[in-house]
């Protein structure tokens, strides 16, 4: 059962237009959706995906952009699926929506909710995010530049080289961005949007 993602720009009247440059890098980025992430009304897109983690990965992106408000609806989604997100129907679209719209009263831009019975496994989730969302928002520039050079299968050593630092001196960084708890938490928080999905689905 996939997982729908509402997200609107904030500032949207008094800003430019960041809808289409984001959704170009999505599409780059090769995101693993069911239905791609496309502008469904003014500043706002949607997609629909069905890998917990892929769902985690894309929030924690566009957290850190800054630029977003956030809603994760989960629950039954009508099938067979159409071509585009704006024509998909079920109650994970309305709980999205509530969720975007309860994510712009929120200090970190971003709800998650479930239909029932999954609404507690969700703010589950919800809880965990907004705590992942706290240590982020004290990373520094340098502990921002220590956590990108350790993406993917990159040793401390590589990243060292890259900044141009120390192996020592990538330890100290990532231990005061909390690269470890943002690492080991990742995978938590896709668990239970996991079983938050498998208890709407067997309601359904």
């Amino acid at each position: 059962m996939p997982y729908v993602l509402t997200v609107d720009q904030v500032s949207s009247r008094t800003g430019p237009d960041r809808v289409e440059p984001t959704l170009r890098r999505l599409s780059v980025d090769t995101v693993d959706t069911v239905l791609p992430f496309t502008r469904t009304v003014g500043d706002e897109f949607q997609g629909v995906l069905d890998r917990p983690l892929s769902v985690v990965q894309v929030m924690l992106d566009l957290m850190r952009e800054g630029d977003w408000y956030v809603g994760l609806g989960i629950g039954p989604v009508e099938t067979p699926l159409p071509a585009t997100s704006r024509e998909a129907r079920g109650p994970a679209f309305p709980v999205a929506r509530a969720a975007v719209e309860a994510a712009k009263q929120d200090p970190d831009r971003l709800r998650v909710m479930a239909t029932a019975p999954g609404e507690q496994e969700a703010a589950d989730a919800d809880v965990v995010l907004h705590l992942l969302a706290a240590v982020r928002s004290r990373r520094s520039d340098q502990g921002w530049q220590a956590m990108d050079a350790m993406t993917g299968d990159a040793t401390m050593q590589q990243a060292a080289e890259q900044l141009g630092i120390t192996r020592q001196a990538v330890g100290q960084r990532l231990r005061a961005a909390g690269w470890a708890v943002e690492r080991d938490t990742v995978p938590v928080v896709a668990r239970m949007l996991e079983r938050a999905e498998r208890s709407t689905a067997e309601e359904s």
